[in-house]
């Protein structure tokens, strides 16, 4: 699977797109206001830079991409009105890879800096937004160019599947049945992943490294887990579910049990402990302030029906958000026939575990200084 040409949200802004099926993502980014807003403060404690490079990498579509962006802007215009100084010269990068709706975003520019305008008071002459196509396991940006870096809900996707995983050499029914880690997964498929994640993550940070400014900060958040074993249920067990849903159509001929047993998410959610061990190793870096959240599977928001306007199933809300992030994989692998039917028995399977269980993500929060050497 070639993650950077196939992994993207749902475009547009239908019933299964992101855009409307995004309020997960819009609480993690809400759980990382304070640690957003402290980060922006270190930046600015000595003086405010005449211009200021700030980029959100894996925006993805829809009302979140411009949300964080927002919200960093109204703090430095803040932080200049307290200081009796002019604001700086804003230059925003909006990253994700190059699948993204990026035309969705940039038809919605002219109208949220006109609400910005009349509801804020805050001018945006000074403010260029351009889009910047790529995977940020890679350089993105010239040297010593961004102050401040975001990301949210987007570490925790790998520039590939594990390679062992798909190796010619491994059986496919290695992880059989399975389309992540699971309590039934070998030690050497946990393995695979984890040495993957490592060398994303440190990929990461040796390319922003050499794209930010000595004092420059980013903020991080991402689906992880509070535990060091990747097998427990608050780390994959949505991934559990749907494999359950894609086994129940194996077992009724829908789909062949050899494709079932060839995929593997391009995914990772890593301990605390990992992440730490990897900015250590890279050095480029200070840990400023790492915290964990849990989030609900759907959000915690009851959604309306579009129809009869009653409250959906919980299951159906976490399907439609789950749908609107990997559906471009799974149509790409078991074909977009099945979609509709893949979704719906995952929400009945969804719904009957809540009924009997509570679920939360576990969302990592991580703010690290660039160093000055």
């Amino acid at each position: 699977m070639e993650v950077v040409k196939v992994l993207h949200m749902n475009k547009g802004d239908g019933e299964t797109s992101y855009a409307k099926n995004s309020t997960v993502q819009s609480k993690i980014i809400s759980t990382a206001k304070p640690a957003i807003e402290e980060a922006i403060l270190g930046i600015l404690c000595e003086k405010v830079p005449e211009s200021i490079g700030i980029a959100d990498l894996g925006c993805s579509s829809g009302p979140n991409s411009l949300l964080v962006i927002s919200e960093i802007m109204d703090i430095i215009h803040a932080r200049c009105r307290n200081l009796d100084c002019p604001s700086p010269e804003f230059r925003v990068s909006l990253n994700d890879l190059p699948g993204n709706d990026f035309n969705s975003i940039f038809e919605t520019l002219p109208a949220f800096f006109k609400k910005q305008k009349q509801e804020k008071g805050i001018g945006f002459g000074r403010c260029y937004v351009s889009a910047v196509a790529g995977s940020f396991y890679d350089r993105l940006f010239p040297d010593k160019s961004l102050h401040f870096v975001h990301s949210s809900s987007s570490l925790h996707w790998l520039s590939q599947v594990p390679p062992v995983l798909e190796s010619n050499a491994i059986p496919a029914a290695l992880n059989k049945g399975k389309i992540y880690i699971s309590k039934s997964s070998p030690q050497c498929v946990l393995d695979a992943y984890s040495v993957q994640f490592q060398n994303n993550f440190s990929m990461f940070l040796r390319s922003r490294a050499a794209e930010m400014v000595a004092g420059g900060r980013m903020v991080l958040s991402f689906m992880g887990r509070s535990s060091i074993d990747p097998t427990t249920e608050e780390s994959c067990y949505h991934w559990e579910l749907l494999a359950q849903a894609l086994m129940s159509m194996v077992t009724e001929g829908l789909i062949e049990e050899e494709k079932l047993d060839s995929f593997n998410a391009p995914y990772y959610g890593p301990c605390p402990e990992e992440i730490k061990m990897e900015i250590q190793k890279e050095g480029s870096f200070i840990i400023d302030r790492l915290d964990h959240f849990e989030i609900d599977w759907d959000g915690g928001v009851e959604e309306l029906t579009s129809t009869m306007s009653l409250p959906l199933a919980r299951g159906q809300r976490v399907a439609k958000t789950i749908r609107a992030v990997v559906e471009s994989m799974f149509e790409l692998h078991f074909g977009r026939g099945i979609m509709d039917l893949l979704f719906t028995r995952y929400a009945e399977i969804v719904d009957g575990y809540l009924s009997k269980n509570s679920a939360n993500y576990i969302n990592l929060v991580i703010s690290i200084i660039k160093k000055d050497n």
